[in-house]
């Protein structure tokens, strides 16, 4: 009898596994991918980020994004200087892989009033409690997006306080209009 359960036990997993391989094969087929498609995009994508977070122009006043696409990247975002923009489709069309370059990466205007807001902008925020060491590094991880006196906060913060904290500062600073505060939290990225 115990052999029988046995017996029966294994079938239902030999069952339980080969459905699991039937339903992986079966969403590779249905998007077209194989396994090395998904090694070649992700491969792509950690050298699109590296291109991007390296490029000499960027500060914490540019904001560059991405999205992989099979063989195209489009960037996203918005920079101070026209040589940023340019910079980073020049690199990104070098990537192996990479086959067209959408750039959709806005260049800021000009504007005497804006630059007075990101000074202020910066000054407020980063010495606003502890928030300081956001702007520290290469790649500082709390960006400020100035476009006709509207603040937009960008990147990632350690949690909900400091998200609220430079919400606050920011709209504070002298001459905004409106403040958006897009930061994310570790934990948001932790949990998606």
């Amino acid at each position: 009898m115990t052999n029988m359960k046995l017996t029966s036990r294994i079938f239902a997993v030999l069952v339980m596994a080969a459905t699991l391989v039937f339903a992986s094969l079966t969403a590779f087929a249905t998007t077209n991918a194989t396994p090395d498609d998904a090694l070649a995009r992700q491969q792509v994508a950690r050298q699109v980020r590296k291109e991007l977070v390296t490029l000499p122009w960027t500060g914490v006043f540019d904001n560059l994004a991405y999205k992989v696409e099979g063989s195209t990247v489009t960037l996203y975002g918005q920079v101070v200087r026209p040589t940023t923009r340019s910079g980073a489709e020049s690199r990104v069309k070098r990537i192996k892989g990479v086959e067209r370059v959408i750039n959709n990466i806005e260049v800021l205007p000009l504007s005497p009033f804006d630059d007075r807001i990101r000074q202020r902008a910066y000054y407020t925020i980063f010495n606003t409690g502890s928030l300081y060491r956001y702007a520290m590094g290469a790649n500082p991880s709390l960006r400020i997006i100035v476009n006709h006196g509207r603040v937009t906060l960008e990147g990632v913060v350690a949690n909900e306080g400091d998200r609220r904290l430079a919400y606050i500062a920011a709209l504070t600073v002298p001459g905004v209009f409106e403040v958006t505060n897009n930061l994310g939290t570790d934990r948001d990225r932790r949990n998606s």
